[in-house]
């Protein structure tokens, strides 16, 4: 499928381009920007014309805003796959390949995983995913700092990044509500949201998303889920985005939405600001 509708951001508005490839302006400008650390793009790695492929985007986001839960959505929707780095330093982990041992040493130690071992894995996974023939992808929750960011600009180009963003007491309660099953693994979340609207700002109803009953009594909660840890990885996450919203921001690829409450109020909302609410009518009907 060709690449779908791209977003621009320009002052308060947001105007639709049509399922067409980048302008050359701006196409000329990611090309632009050579890759710090020297990574090499090698030929299966190089930079495809957005009409010959699907979209690439990047889902950014607070801890326990939902990234995960609306970049699979969307991935299911446009046939494309749900990239999280997190997943893929834990597949090297789990595996015998060359940076497992490297990889093992860091976590033990309870320290960061490097720029150069991350975008090393997600180049992998990128060359990996067009041998097979994937054609677009969405990330989630990378980059995360404008090193990142500029690593990645020499290595794809990213048409389009999504901002979801939700209030901090309300995404406080989503974190402090989260709990996993320790049977299954299966994510789960206790806490009932529904905050009233006052001063100009709208209510925001979000249910919970219970077990089954089978999963009651085995849940339990990350050891991380605290308010202290929580409001300190928000505090932290906050600082160490605005930089990388800027970076989007000034290359008019930043979109940002604000969700206005749980899948059933956001996912509708959030697919018409991607012009993709007659896309899904489509492929509902031909189902």
């Amino acid at each position: 499928m060709a690449a779908i509708t791209r977003l621009v951001r320009h002052s308060s508005s947001i105007f639709y381009l049509g399922s067409r490839c980048l302008s050359s302006a701006v196409a000329s400008e990611a090309n632009s920007h050579a890759t710090p650390f020297n990574f090499h793009l090698k030929p299966h790695l190089q930079r495809k014309d957005p009409k010959d492929r699907n979209v690439q985007w990047v889902f950014l986001g607070c801890p326990g805003v939902g990234k995960g839960t609306y970049a699979s959505r969307l991935c299911n929707l446009l046939g494309i796959p749900h990239i999280a780095t997190g997943n893929l330093v834990r597949e090297e982990l789990a595996s015998s390949g060359p940076l497992a041992a490297q990889l093992s040493e860091i976590v033990n130690k309870g320290q960061l995983v490097s720029d150069e071992i991350i975008i090393s894995l997600l180049s992998k996974r990128l060359a990996a995913g067009e041998a097979k023939g994937e054609s677009g992808f969405i990330l989630d929750g990378f980059p995360r700092t404008i090193k990142q960011a500029e690593i990645l600009e020499g290595v794809t180009e990213i048409d389009l990044v999504v901002n979801l963003k939700l209030r901090e007491d309300v995404l406080l309660e989503k974190c402090l509500g989260r709990r996993i099953c320790s049977q299954c693994g299966g994510n789960f979340n206790l806490a009932s949201i529904n905050i009233k609207g006052e001063d100009g700002n709208p209510g925001i109803n979000m249910p919970p998303l219970l077990p089954p009953a089978h999963c009651m009594s085995k849940l339990i909660t990350r050891s991380d889920d605290t308010e202290t840890v929580v409001k300190e990885r928000l505090r932290i996450y906050n600082e160490m985005s605005q930089p990388v919203e800027e970076f989007y921001r000034s290359r008019e690829k930043l979109l940002e939405f604000d969700l206005p409450g749980g899948i059933p109020e956001s996912w509708p909302k959030l697919l018409q600001a991607l012009n993709l609410d007659e896309y899904e009518n489509k492929q509902s009907a031909a189902a």
